[in-house]
């Protein structure tokens, strides 16, 4: 019986699907450059489990008669399944309009006639997206236009890229070529 999931032949198909050129890639479809890193999937699957407990709760508090509450309760454990996939979904998308920046609460969309400069830099970043700052590097976009204002599209030690520097390193080039083509 083949299993073509642990062969060297899916690698190969792999790493041939990931080496498809921006000229071969269907450019019209948003896409993220990266794979969510395995801090932003933890949090989603932990976001998914406590949904799995507070709809079960729900189901109990129905069928023991309160109604009313375990309707409150299955809003919330809906809450928190949109919440997950709106983690999930969160990171920086491109396409040949332009330049999406995904968060948790907010999505800006750019076209590529907005999107100014693209640069990788030095700075204090915050570590997994909480107060506390420490040194790495971001990939900055600066609105054409202006001169003041500049967003931080990713940086190395977000949820995507903590402890994976050749992936940040990759996705911020990825993204400056989308920006050179498009442009």
């Amino acid at each position: 019986m083949p299993l073509p999931f642990v062969t060297a032949d899916r690698e190969d198909a792999v790493h041939a699907a990931q080496s498809v050129t921006l000229a071969e890639a269907d450019r019209d479809l948003w896409r993220r450059p990266y794979r969510p890193g395995p801090w932003r999937v933890a949090g989603g699957a932990l976001l998914l489990l406590l949904a799995s407990y507070v709809l079960f709760s729900a189901l109990i508090i129905a069928l023991a008669g309160g109604l009313p509450s375990g309707a409150i309760c299955a809003g919330g454990g809906l809450l928190l399944i949109v919440l997950a996939v709106r983690l999930l979904r969160a990171g920086v998308w491109v396409s040949s309009y332009g330049l999406r920046q995904v968060r948790v609460l907010r999505t800006t969309t750019l076209r590529w006639a907005e999107v100014g400069t693209l640069r990788t830099l030095q700075r204090p970043v915050r570590w997994l997206g909480m107060p506390r700052t420490v040194q790495g590097q971001a990939l900055v976009l600066v609105p054409a236009g202006r001169a003041v204002g500049e967003r931080t599209l990713l940086t190395n030690q977000n949820a995507d890229f903590l402890s994976r520097p050749r992936a940040f390193d990759r996705a911020a080039d990825v993204i400056e070529g989308w920006a050179a083509e498009s442009r």
